[in-house]
């Protein structure tokens, strides 16, 4: 076996301190072995950049003279095929090609429009896996992972009512099918073929230069590994036809971690969708908790998220004959992992190791704390209000002002201001999400009180000038 020793990717800078990169390759290493991986890859984000990267084992097949894996070489990602589409996808939406509430029947009528139709669901709830849509194509044909695919043709007629599993929008239900339509409707928004599509939206822009549709003379083999015997057998690799979008991309680390940077919002992929596409992307549309216990996956537009008691991680795994690849980038770092393996069977929690090794050693240092200007409409508001007898604060923020209990349980929001030019302020989160809120001012233009929603914010508890709720009482506070 052969390994590659922990650099940087040449074109992106700076590398880690030389103990940080000892302990990240001896978890690349102990996971080689332990796992029985033919050969593995793995990278670390930070800032828009491939910090670190690093592999093991052997990319040849079974006889071939073996080979170290290359910051160059190909993996198959599988469903991180997922999310790429989805970008593609949101540089249309945000070009107005489509709005996610659409019936993906209005773009592709053969799925039809009545109700029970396939064409009945939108685009939104394909791609945040809340369509109800079959997992599979059953109905067009055997296993697609494993064998050639028929062309869209072959497949829509496969499309009908039977094919909805659940009733749209109530429950997360991964659907591979669900992208194989989606694929479909990029097409079709972009006059192209979706892998061109594909090409000219997301991977040309992102500087993805060695990723792919099919295996190239520099791509790793795909193996399965004997469960009981140190011996691989090749497995197959072909054109999925109408199935590809759902996971049919090959790519090297450095595309990945470029990818990566997408999802974090760093500067370095900035212009490839909007920040709202991006913020839309990885918001949990749909999540996955059949036990009742508390969500553990969901699902944003084309994204997997993941709450980690709190912790927030987006990205995806994939998987494919011979490969298993995973991205994962955390939301309040921005830190990103990407690892791949030449294995039908791969790595457990290994990304998630190397991402929270790469915390512990380098932790990131907080930008040091300077005045910053307020605008004079949110300096006026800063400071206590109250929801009746129940504290609240507003705090200021770069572009608005947070809401928030103070001391005690309490509804909290942050709130930007209206686009619509009319002096009200607009909630981005939590339960004021959407809700408009409005500063009433007194005959002398000072704040009177906060109307949000109807409710009434007062500068003190249950302000006996404020018409509603008023002092409440006419006696006034007392024992």
């Amino acid at each position: 076996m052969t390994d590659t020793a922990p650099t940087p990717d040449p074109a992106d800078g700076t590398s880690l301190r030389p103990a940080t990169a000892d302990r990240l390759l001896h978890l690349l290493a102990r996971e080689q072995v332990d796992r029985r991986l033919p050969s593995v890859v793995a990278g670390l984000v930070r800032d828009g950049r491939l910090v670190w990267w690093a592999a093991r084992g052997s990319t040849s097949g079974p006889g071939e003279p073996p080979a170290a894996p290359a910051p160059t070489t190909r993996y198959r990602i599988g469903s991180i095929t997922k999310p790429l589409v989805a970008t593609a996808l949101m540089r249309a939406h945000d070009a107005g090609l489509f709005d996610l509430d659409d019936a993906v029947g209005r773009h592709l009528p053969e799925l039809g429009s009545d109700r029970a139709d396939v064409g009945a669901l939108t685009v939104g709830q394909l791609l945040g896996q809340a369509s109800g849509l079959q997992a599979e194509n059953d109905g067009a044909g055997p296993w697609w992972e494993r064998t050639p695919g028929g062309d869209w043709a072959a497949l829509a007629p496969a499309l009908t009512a039977d094919a909805r599993r659940h009733r749209p929008g109530t429950r997360f239900h991964y659907s591979n099918t669900g992208f194989a339509v989606l694929g479909e409707l990029l097409a079709r928004l972009r006059g192209r073929p979706w892998h061109e599509a594909l090409q000219a939206d997301v991977l040309d822009p992102l500087g993805m230069d060695r990723a792919g549709f099919r295996r190239d003379e520099d791509s790793a083999a795909g193996l399965a590994v004997h469960p009981w015997a140190d011996v691989v057998l090749p497995e197959p690799e072909h054109d999925a036809g109408a199935m590809a979008p759902a996971g049919q991309v090959w790519a090297s680390v450095p595309d990945m971690a470029r990818f990566a940077a997408l999802l974090a919002g760093s500067p370095t992929a900035a212009g490839v969708v909007s920040d709202e596409a991006r913020r839309l992307m990885t918001t949990p549309q749909a999540v996955d908790d059949p036990r009742g216990a508390g969500w553990g996956v969901g699902y944003g537009l084309g994204v997997q998220v993941w709450n980690l008691a709190g912790r927030r991680l987006v990205g995806h795994g994939g998987s494919m004959p011979g490969f298993i690849a995973g991205l994962q980038v955390d939301v309040a770092s921005g830190d990103g992992v990407v690892a791949m393996t030449s294995s039908t069977t791969g790595f457990g929690d290994l990304p998630l190791r190397l991402l929270d090794t790469l915390a512990e050693a380098e932790p990131r240092l907080p930008e040091p704390w300077s005045p910053s200007p307020v605008a004079d409409d949110v300096l006026e508001l800063v400071g206590p209000w109250y929801w009746g007898p129940s504290p609240l604060v507003v705090r200021s923020e770069a572009d608005g002002f947070l809401l928030e209990g103070l001391g005690r349980p309490g509804r909290s929001s942050r709130f930007r201001r209206s686009p619509t030019g009319d002096g009200t302020w607009v909630g981005l989160d939590a339960y004021y999400a959407g809700e408009r809120l409005r500063v009433v001012r007194r005959g002398d233009g000072t704040p009177s009180h906060l109307d949000l929603s109807t409710f009434r914010m007062t500068r003190t508890p249950y302000d006996p000038a404020a018409d509603v709720p008023g002092g409440v009482d006419e006696g006034g506070w007392r024992a």
